[in-house]
């Protein structure tokens, strides 16, 4: 019972250590390093991971790239250095708020037009068929004269 009791406390032990931020474990020259460094693992997102950030992944990319946000941290380059590195190599996909490009605004355009025309278009098109079945005194002759031929018809069977 007692090596239970001390393999469930060793196992606990273990665990906790592994909770702790993954920032905990790095040194830093001064405190804005710290901060630069804590903003950009939560900013960039892991290839592998998808969407979880680099800060969170347990993933091997992840850990590479914290280690080199680090280096970069360490050398001095300012935060939008360390995303312009990042997306040359990994691309937008890497940072969680891209820039807006012609690309990125089609993306976000064209749903938004394609909705508008689709109304649109059904709101021509139920205008266009409440024309067709509008009655004009025309039709209303013509209907008056086939009913009377019907029951002619229907007195001579």
């Amino acid at each position: 019972m007692k090596k239970l009791m001390l393999a469930l406390a060793l196992l606990a032990g273990l665990w906790s250590l592994g909770a702790h931020a993954v920032e905990d474990k790095y040194q830093f020259k001064n405190a804005e390093r710290e901060q630069t460094f804590k903003e950009l693992v939560q900013e960039l997102r892991c290839p592998k991971c998808q969407n979880q950030n680099i800060a969170d992944s347990d993933a091997v990319v992840a850990k590479d790239l914290r280690d080199r946000v680090l280096d970069m941290v360490q050398e001095g380059k300012s935060k939008q250095e360390v995303i312009d590195f990042m997306i040359d190599r990994y691309g937008y996909f890497v940072h969680y708020q891209p820039p807006v490009t012609p690309a990125t605004i089609v993306l976000w355009v064209m749903p938004v037009v394609i909705l508008v025309l689709g109304f649109g278009f059904i709101v021509f098109r139920q205008k266009k068929a409440a024309r067709k079945q509008s009655w004009s005194p025309e039709d209303e002759q013509k209907l008056a004269e086939l009913i009377k031929q019907s029951q002619r018809k229907e007195r001579t069977s």
